[in-house]
């Protein structure tokens, strides 16, 4: 016998606007740093050569900002309120307003900001204000995530 379960995640209905969701911590590495210019090939030495890095404005390496962004991604979905229930990440905008180091311990956090209902593709457009910090509740990254999110079975 198959057993189905009802995904972890929220339907679009279950939504309510000024929800806040607020993920767990977690530490940036030089591995992940690596691992994410192996993936990506993104092979900027500001990312990659210490020496190089130090004469830079930032006078170490930074992370990729899109790292930053991934890990935004991975932390929020995490919390499990799109889990199974989300049908497509639709849109961003995104703001990398200071740099990650190696050593920085960031955190996401995503405000339920619109919703709209899209019955044609079974769901509706649920739209957050995210924003990611540093260890110091420095903002290093934000915008708006837009996703599509499944309608609950009838």
């Amino acid at each position: 016998m198959t057993e189905i379960t009802h995904p972890r995640g929220s339907y679009f209905e279950e939504f309510v606007l000024g929800a806040t969701h607020l993920s767990e911590e977690r530490v940036i590495t030089e591995a992940d740093i690596f691992a994410f210019s192996e993936l990506t090939g993104d092979h900027n030495p500001l990312h990659l050569d210490a020496e190089f890095a130090s004469k830079s404005v930032f006078s170490q390496r930074i992370a990729q900002g899109l790292l930053g962004l991934s890990i935004a991604s991975g932390l929020l979905t995490q919390l499990g309120f799109i889990d199974g229930t989300l049908l497509a990440f639709r849109e961003l905008t995104w703001k990398f307003n200071l740099p990650i180091f190696i050593g920085d311990v960031i955190k996401a956090g995503a405000k339920v900001t619109d919703l709209r209902r899209l019955e044609r593709l079974g769901g509706g457009a649920a739209t957050f204000d995210v924003e990611v910090f540093n260890q110091r509740g420095e903002r290093v990254q934000s915008g708006q995530w837009m996703v599509l999110v499944a309608s609950k079975p009838e």
